[in-house]
């Protein structure tokens, strides 16, 4: 397993060793979900949620939440291989702890393969997906009509590695958010999920980019201006004309730049009506 040279060295020793560490209280931990197995690997190791987050490219937040609700399914397999332990056991305290990946391969009879045989056999893959946190537009206290853009610890997005790497975005960096309204209808509609990159906030005129005015959260075409001014376009800008703020302006109403809009979804809104077709 290739471990990445920046993972804390008390990870790295749990990988490459793979302790059987003690057991923890199956009878217990069968009775729940696989949170407590989880937090108890992490215990018997000492290694704490923010270093596996950093290790894993996710939010501590995110580790934090798998402690009480579990690894999510699709990251089952990858967190189990990380930490060198069966993956059943892990989800659903069942069979041995150790990882089965571990254990070199028999024949029918019962007979271990020859070592060269099963060169490579050790290796596991790397997730091909990058799991991005999600961002919404969230009320600051009910009854004040202010809002805020914070983060949704309950909603993930999955996107390929491929896509994110072909961009040259730091995992860490990428988060998700909805489009909500037709300001940029045609090109992204309405409920379209939008992937940002928050490593990229320096204004390339032109692109899309995703801001928070005064709390709302906000997708637009930027454009600089002189004296540190700022454009926003719509991409409908028959029905949205284009803002325009100064610096000055900027700075009251509390404008600021989340990131490059990189990806978008877009469902239609209505399925086709199919035409009859009379028997000729």
């Amino acid at each position: 397993m290739t471990v990445c040279q920046k993972s804390p060295a008390k990870f790295e020793r749990l990988v490459y060793s793979n302790p059987v560490a003690p057991s923890v209280n199956s009878a217990f931990m069968k009775k729940h979900r696989c949170g407590p197995r989880f937090r108890a690997l992490l215990k018997e190791v000492n290694i704490t949620p923010t270093e596996f987050a950093a290790f894993c490219k996710v939010e501590p937040q995110h580790v934090n939440n798998w402690y009480h609700r579990g690894v999510p399914d699709n990251r089952m397999e990858e967190i189990a291989a990380l930490l060198s332990v069966n993956s059943k056991w892990l989800a659903r305290g069942e069979g041995p702890k150790e990882s089965l990946r571990l254990r070199p391969p028999v024949d029918e009879d019962g007979n271990l393969y020859d070592a060269q045989a099963v060169r490579g056999i050790y290796t596991v893959a790397e997730p091909t997906d990058i799991e991005i946190p999600f961002y919404r537009e969230t009320p600051t206290a009910a009854g004040t009509g202010k809002t805020h853009v914070v983060q949704d610890p309950d909603q993930t997005l999955r996107l390929p590695r491929s896509h994110l790497d072909s961009l040259q975005i730091v995992y860490a960096d990428a988060i998700c958010a909805t489009m909500i309204g037709n300001s940029m209808a045609e090109r992204i509609e309405d409920g379209s999920i939008l992937a940002i990159d928050r490593g990229l906030t320096q204004i390339v005129d032109g692109q899309i980019y995703a801001l928070e005015h005064d709390g709302m959260l906000r997708i637009k075409y930027l454009h600089r201006l002189p004296g540190n001014g700022l454009r926003l376009r719509s991409h409908n800008n028959t029905q949205y004309p284009d803002e325009v703020f100064s610096a000055g302006q900027i700075d009251e109403q509390r404008i600021s730049i989340l990131g490059w809009v990189f990806w978008w979804s877009t469902l239609h809104k209505k399925r086709p009506p199919i035409p009859f077709l009379g028997m000729p």
